[in-house]
């Protein structure tokens, strides 16, 4: 059960819910059954307090004395996060990183379905990526007409990005998962995940030399 509050959920609270996640998908192949807000904890860093916080704002999900049902937590996150569902999505951009970010959709993200991958260099054109053929940009609005996708992902240059950006909302899709570190402009009805990877090494390397202080 989902809290009437969702929508006052806090963005720090739904990005714990992944970790959780992959926790719980790898103590449920190993035959775990249950487990205690103290033994997540040592599995994924965060206090119990926090973890019995972040699950009470939907519904709570454990038993006093009993913890917590790692099959049944595990469907009620998938759940919450959607990834219960069937994603379309298609990748524009082909580099390396684009390359890198296909590979691993295919590899380890079932609930996503790569439906096309674009890119503007002709030497790329042709060439099949994760299962599935590179097609020029060109073609990407007549994918998007034919096909309901869900999810545009770019991987493209700086220079480039809103511009395919606006080619996506056009085209229907619901959200886009930006790997360019430019911020895009779209409408307040798709949703935008910037996945900024320097922002991230900046991070590790403050953290580097500041950790004794």
């Amino acid at each position: 059960m989902i809290n009437k509050q969702e929508d006052k959920i806090s963005n720090a609270v739904i990005r714990r819910l992944p970790r959780y996640l992959r926790v719980l998908e790898e103590l449920n192949k190993k035959g775990v059954v249950r487990i205690s807000s103290g033994e997540l904890s040592d599995l994924t860093g965060y206090t119990a307090s926090q973890i019995r916080q972040d699950l009470n704002h939907f519904g709570g999900f454990g038993q006093q004395g009993y913890g917590y049902n790692i099959a049944d937590l595990q469907k009620a996150i998938e759940g919450i996060l959607g990834t219960d569902k069937q994603y379309n999505m298609v990748i524009v951009g082909c580099g390396r990183l684009g390359h890198a970010v296909a590979n691993y959709i295919d590899s380890y993200e079932s609930h996503y379905r790569i439906c096309g991958i674009f890119d503007v260099k002709d030497e790329l054109i042709g060439k099949e990526i994760a299962g599935v053929k590179v097609q020029h940009q060109r073609e990407l609005e007549d994918l998007l007409a034919r096909e309901k996708i869900d999810i545009g992902v770019i991987t493209a240059t700086k220079e480039r990005a809103q511009s395919i950006s606006g080619i996506l909302v056009d085209g229907g899709v619901r959200g886009i998962w930006n790997f360019v570190p430019a911020d895009i402009a779209v409408p307040d009805t798709v949703i935008v995940e910037n996945i900024y990877i320097a922002d991230s090494l900046h991070v590790l390397t403050y953290n580097m030399n500041h950790q004794n202080r």
